[in-house]
């Protein structure tokens, strides 16, 4: 049985390394331009087809892939005279693997499904690393045939597919998963910060608290940072993990609810951007906290 042809757009650094995966398990794939190009010449160097614009893309596949950074980026790349909808073919299939709002998500989904096609929020983890290996986590969700019959493709690129529910439940997961993880960078790193202020050694606490229930992966990636100055054990940044606590609590408030540990994770990550952090590494806003106790 032949593969169904690829459309993707949104060529970073995970996107580049799906495209070389699907690439070398046998798919054609079609791109564009997003934001940069240096990635896009080296998978269409490695034989992506490029085109022009996100309707072209979309006319040229059977499935189409977005890996962008914000929703209001996913809007724009499916409206529009060029956008994704206007060259959907009717029976085919979106799939957003972004962090996106569940609302956005849905309402995107409704007109999808108008066009006579299918919409799936499929977002990731794990490493463009792992992505290259075909062994991404995707959390998807969405109509259920829809999902299966796109589920061989996700299967080249995942070690561990999930179905979790209707559309937008993968968004939310993954949002979920998200502000556990900065409630727990924010809550590791001000305590090291804090055991500066105390006189504590850094090494010391680590010893002491790792030894008990509360050692994890996240321990040792802020740990990285604190005891060795290694911020690369976590490689996303600050200004990505605010925008993805600030979805999480516009979820929140979209559900009708109020979040009470999101607002105050939200507003340290945000001080740490407003300090010009943006763009460091999330294990690096241990320099934010130090920076605000040393007036303390």
């Amino acid at each position: 049985m032949s593969k169904p042809a690829i459309g993707y757009i949104g060529i970073g650094l995970m996107g580049s390394a799906m495209v070389k995966r699907l690439l070398n398990t046998g798919y054609s794939v079609t791109v564009t331009a997003n934001r940069s190009r240096p990635l896009v010449d080296e998978v269409v160097a490695a034989g992506a087809t490029e085109v022009s614009n996100a309707r072209e893309v979309a006319e040229a596949s059977d499935i189409v892939m977005l890996c962008v950074a914000t929703s209001a980026q996913v809007e724009s790349l499916m409206h529009g005279e060029d956008g994704i909808l206007a060259g959907l073919k009717p029976g085919s299939t979106v799939i957003d693997f972004g962090t996106s709002l569940p609302a956005s998500t849905q309402s995107l989904g409704a007109e999808t499904a108008a066009a006579g096609s299918a919409y799936l929020d499929a977002p990731l983890g794990r490493t463009p690393q792992q992505a290259i290996d075909g062994l991404l986590n995707i959390m998807g969700a969405g109509d259920k045939a829809a999902f299966e019959k796109v589920k061989p493709v996700l299967d080249d690129l995942g070690e561990n597919v999930f179905h979790l529910g209707p559309l937008g439940a993968g968004h939310a997961t993954k949002l979920i998963n998200n502000f556990f993880a900065q409630c727990m960078v924010n809550a590791l790193t001000e305590g090291f910060a804090m055991a500066d202020k105390m006189g504590i050694e850094r090494q010391d606490l680590y010893n002491v608290v790792s030894s008990g229930p509360l050692h994890s992966m996240m321990m040792d990636f802020i740990a990285g940072y604190a005891l060795q100055g290694d911020a690369s054990k976590m490689q996303f940044s600050i200004k990505n993990a605010t925008k993805d606590v600030g979805y999480y609590v516009q979820m929140t408030k979209d559900a009708g609810l109020e979040t009470l540990m999101g607002g105050n994770t939200l507003d340290a990550l945000q001080g740490a951007v407003d300090a010009g952090m943006g763009e460091r590494l999330v294990p690096e806003v241990l320099d934010h906290y130090v920076d605000q106790f040393k007036d303390g």
